[in-house]
């Protein structure tokens, strides 16, 4: 693995052709899939989610949620096939910020969480939010034309992404309750949906955190900082061009992350800085096979709004509402700051799992949140120093460092 003074120029690469990309705002046509296996890519990274599960011996269903806004979101079911009987209630894992349902099957059928759950026969719904991939529908909107479609952040997905997908499991299961696993994004919008849907959290029995992401005031992500700052500082001037999308799965970014990454020469010397740059650096978690596939689905794509409330995260030290500007703030809130979300009525047992080098969702802020919610069952920093914040999907030491404790709860809340 590269040495931190070893990737300096790749660093400086890297930061440049980001930038301009996001900048220009490119969309390329995306490469085919025999030009993708003849130029070398590992086919995983161009296979979609049911495509890569069925390869490795898993049993995998696609099903369409509608949510009240009209939203189409795709869960994916995937079961173990040599399961005699599956445990109950079933498991909803849900991925963090730029993130989709492939995050959880990219570090291999070792590693990989969705493979790891599902392996030890619990019934594991995988599901995706608005504004990825497989979030990029709307019964009424075209997300290419209407920048209606774009005008979310993380409280619309916490009041209708996550109570739509909690119902559909139990409709579709007959279960009463059910297990919810939710990284960094995928935790805080379901503290917004019991925060904002009084009764939903009734139907999970525990909710498991990894890496969990509130308030972000102690991020320390220089570049994810100054790009979500940046990004909430000049929200109106971006969509006003046009920028509704960042991101997005095809955009030029993620095509030359991509093609950059397929090369085995490049993948670990190089690829792994984009992670660093992100995140945290530790070396050798993350695979050169893994990084030759996460890139052909990572960035998946998210809102120019919802970025932009990251970046009022890092400037408050609060867990708080869209700050629209005094006067939207009256109009919508009634005051001329934004209110701050009710952690207390997150009733539901909470389990927080975090790594001491998360630079995204520091510890001191997981404390904080830990001190806010009402039924914390356990607060466990993960037992390697150097463990941050995108190791919860990608790293090949989650079999070791993540997964017994996080199914250590989901046994003790299945039957």
């Amino acid at each position: 693995m590269a040495s931190k003074a070893n990737v300096t120029f790749p660093v400086l690469l890297a930061s440049v052709v980001l930038v301009v990309a996001t900048v220009v705002r490119l969309r390329l046509t995306p490469i085919g899939r025999e030009v993708k296996r003849h130029l070398g890519y590992h086919e995983d990274s161009y296979l979609n989610f049911t495509e890569i599960a069925t390869k490795y011996g898993f049993d995998c269903e696609e099903h369409a949620i509608t949510t009240e806004d009209g939203y189409i979101l795709t869960v994916f079911r995937i079961r173990r096939r040599d399961c005699a009987r599956y445990k109950r209630p079933p498991v909803i894992l849900m991925h963090g910020l730029l993130q989709s349902a492939d995050s959880w099957l990219d570090a291999g059928p070792k590693s990989g969480l969705a493979y790891l759950i599902a392996g030890q026969c619990h019934e594991l719904w995988v599901g995706n939010q608005r504004g990825n991939y497989y979030g990029r529908r709307h019964v009424r909107l075209n997300p290419d034309r209407d920048a209606e479609f774009w005008r979310f952040a993380v409280h619309e997905i916490g009041v209708y992404d996550i109570p739509a997908t909690i119902d559909y499991v139990l409709k579709n299961t007959g279960e009463e309750k059910l297990n919810y696993v939710g990284f960094s994004q995928g935790a805080g919008t379901f503290f917004i949906m019991c925060s904002e849907r009084p009764g939903s959290c009734d139907k999970v029995n525990v909710l498991v955190g990894l890496a969990p992401a509130a308030r972000q005031t102690h991020t320390r992500s220089v570049s994810y900082r100054a790009l979500a700052t940046g990004i909430n500082k000049f929200e109106g001037l971006l969509t006003s061009m046009g920028f509704h999308e960042l991101f997005a799965k095809g955009a030029i970014e993620q095509e030359f992350l991509s093609f950059l990454c397929k090369f085995r020469a490049t993948s670990e010397p190089l690829c792994v800085v984009f992670l660093t740059i992100i995140d945290a650096f530790h070396p050798g978690s993350v695979s050169g096979e893994s990084l030759r596939v996460l890139y052909g689905h990572f960035p998946a794509g998210t809102s120019t709004r919802n970025m932009a409330r990251y970046g009022q995260s890092m400037q408050s030290d609060k867990f708080q509402k869209f700050d629209y500007g005094r006067e939207m703030n009256l109009e919508m809130y009634g005051a001329e700051r934004p209110p701050s979300y009710n952690l207390s009525a997150v009733t539901v047992p909470f389990v927080a799992l975090y790594g001491r080098n998360d630079h995204l969702a520091d510890s001191k802020d997981v404390h904080w949140l830990v001190q806010q919610l009402p039924n914390v069952l356990e607060a466990a920093e993960v037992a390697d120093p150097l463990w941050n914040h995108l190791d919860v999907t990608y790293s090949q030491f989650n079999r070791r460092l993540i997964f017994p404790k996080l199914n250590q709860y989901l046994s003790k809340f299945s039957d």
